[in-house]
């Protein structure tokens, strides 16, 4: 949201010169190669106060996270409306990409920018008398949120990263000049700023180590389209609105916004208890009413409404090339739409905390934010096939859960600390690891290969094998017979380990070597700063804010 719909007249005639304000941001934005951005302290950070919102944007934040509509429901109808997606605008960012990419792992990951750059038909309006020159005063990226559908294209999360967040940009391409910039710390928003989706994504992936396949953009008037091609979105108030600086006036109750309503309400400061906490949580709530109508039956069944919305939808947004005019990738999409129910559908907010260098911006919450990035990481599989009935002769399989698994982790490579790291993921997914150490071939060589292994003689060896293996990637097949190791040390895990009653009598210890070939570790269970900032769409329905 734009700091200037919350002030009079008079204070934006002074706000307008002042260091930090959005005219001087823009003045600045528009010289390249600009420097990092110097944007207002947000906030209201941890909740309270009567205004805020520095900190996510609504407006974009809402219009951004509405095009993964495109993205995850509107192309169910694209063999039907291919026509329409002819009109969607097409950058690419490729070639600008200075840093190595991290691996594909099968999921799709997508970045969703909202630009708050007042250039392009209808944006204008939204902004002060600076936003209707040349370039719209320059540009900033108001939100930023990583969609991330999983590999069987029936599960999305919507990270959404704050704007004030102080992070480690890369090098990067200036997007004007297209010179070289040097690596800096500043705010995540000065990598749009001065290079683009491309520096952006740079940006994302080396902090996060996840790919990032392709980007979607979207503008403010394109977000009014979106809502008002799906008919209005209906939302809940358990008191009435009358506020004169979002022009909206609603009654206690349910209202059916348009999309000029929308706007309105998405910018609503001065409501509640006025805190910036309270009103993200409006803003979630309506995202998810988005998402389900989006989803449900009533759009997707009716052809004139779902021509309307993907045609709205087409006209609203900018993505890469490879996205755009990849009727495959398109149409494995549009398949898994059908799937993509509100329920599949969580937004979460990357856990942070206060800047200790600057109280006013946020620095990521550790080691929480790296255990939802290694969680996207290691979502890289299908569902199993479901498991065949045994004969009358079957062994009966034991029903064996993690906590219940021993686990000793040495470490086959020369990367140092690796056992210990490995074991640490495992302990918070709730194995327990009786040890570390290391085992080393006699030429000092890293093992090529990733083994498990169990005693020769422990009868049940490989069904608490089985349980180690499905939470490794890649997959290694259990072997008879541990090795010795070369050191051994004791371990102790981050987390408490949680007490259980072994499956058998003796439970055997697994040796897990981990090779070269070791890339993860699947993440299931995510910190508590993870689970109480994310909202599924398909709980929202009758909730009045």
């Amino acid at each position: 949201m734009s700091d200037h719909w919350s002030v009079s007249v008079e204070d934006r005639r002074v706000a307008s010169t002042q260091p930090g304000s959005r005219m001087s941001r823009r003045a600045a934005a528009s010289n390249p190669p600009p420097p990092p951005p110097e944007d207002l302290p947000p906030r209201g950070h941890r909740g309270g106060g009567n205004g805020g919102g520095n900190k996510m944007r609504v407006l974009a934040w809402i219009s951004i996270a509405t095009t993964s509509l495109m993205v995850a429901g509107a192309l169910t109808g694209y063999t039907l409306y291919r026509d329409a997606f002819s009109n969607i605008n097409q950058r690419g960012f490729k070639q600008d990409i200075l840093t190595p990419r991290p691996p594909d792992t099968g999921a799709l990951n997508v970045l969703l920018v909202g630009s708050d750059t007042r250039a392009g038909k209808g944006n204008a309006k939204y902004g002060q008398k600076l936003a209707r020159t040349a370039d719209a005063g320059g540009k900033r990226t108001d939100t930023i949120i990583l969609m991330h559908i999983s590999p069987n294209r029936d599960q999305a999360r919507l990270i959404s990263f704050p704007r004030d967040s102080m992070v480690q940009i890369p090098r990067c391409k200036n997007e004007t000049t297209k010179q070289e910039m040097p690596a800096q710390r500043a705010m995540i928003n000065s990598a749009y700023s001065s290079g683009g989706v491309a520096c952006t994504m740079s940006t994302l992936e080396t902090l996060t180590g996840i790919r990032i396949d392709h980007y979607v953009e979207v503008d403010f008037s394109g977000f009014k389209n979106i809502v008002d091609a799906l008919g209005g979105i209906t939302i809940c108030l358990q008191n009435g609105v009358d506020d004169k600086n979002s022009h909206l006036k609603l009654p206690p109750g349910n209202s059916l916004l348009t999309g000029e309503q929308a706007l309105g309400y998405v910018r609503l400061r001065h409501y509640g208890d006025g805190s910036d906490i309270q009103r993200i949580k409006r803003q979630q709530i309506f995202l998810s009413k988005v998402v389900q109508k989006a989803t449900s039956s009533q759009l997707l069944t009716d052809i004139g409404k779902l021509t309307s919305f993907i045609k709205a939808t087409a006209k609203s947004v900018t993505m890469d090339p490879e996205l755009a005019n990849d009727t495959a990738q398109l149409i494995d999409i549009a398949k898994s739409a059908a799937k993509m129910t509100a329920g599949g559908v969580k937004f979460t907010t990357i856990p942070w905390q206060p800047d200790p260098e600057d109280k006013n911006r946020v620095v990521w919450k550790q080691p929480d934010a790296n255990d939802l990035f290694n969680a996207i990481k290691s979502d890289v599989e299908l569902p199993e096939a479901a498991a065949t009935t045994g004969t009358a002769t079957t062994k009966p399989k034991i029903n064996v859960k993690p906590e219940q698994v021993q686990v000793q982790v040495l470490n086959g490579t020369t990367t140092q600390g690796k056992a210990r790291e490995v074991a640490d993921l495992l302990s918070k997914e709730g194995f327990k690891v009786t040890g570390v150490g290391n085992y080393l071939a006699a030429d000092g060589k890293s093992q090529a290969n990733t083994q498990v292994r169990y005693a020769k003689k422990a009868a049940d060896g490989t069904t608490y094998s089985d349980v180690l293996i499905k939470a490794m990637q890649p997959k290694p097949t259990p072997t008879a017979g541990k090795l010795k190791p070369t050191t051994t040390d004791v371990y102790t895990a981050p987390v408490p380990v949680p007490s259980s009653t072994p499956a058998t009598a003796n439970p055997p210890v697994i040796q897990l070597i981990i090779g070269e070939d070791f890339k993860s570790v699947k993440v299931t269970k995510l910190p508590d700063s993870v689970t109480n900032s994310t909202i599924s769409a398909d709980k929202q329905k009758n909730v009045c804010t």
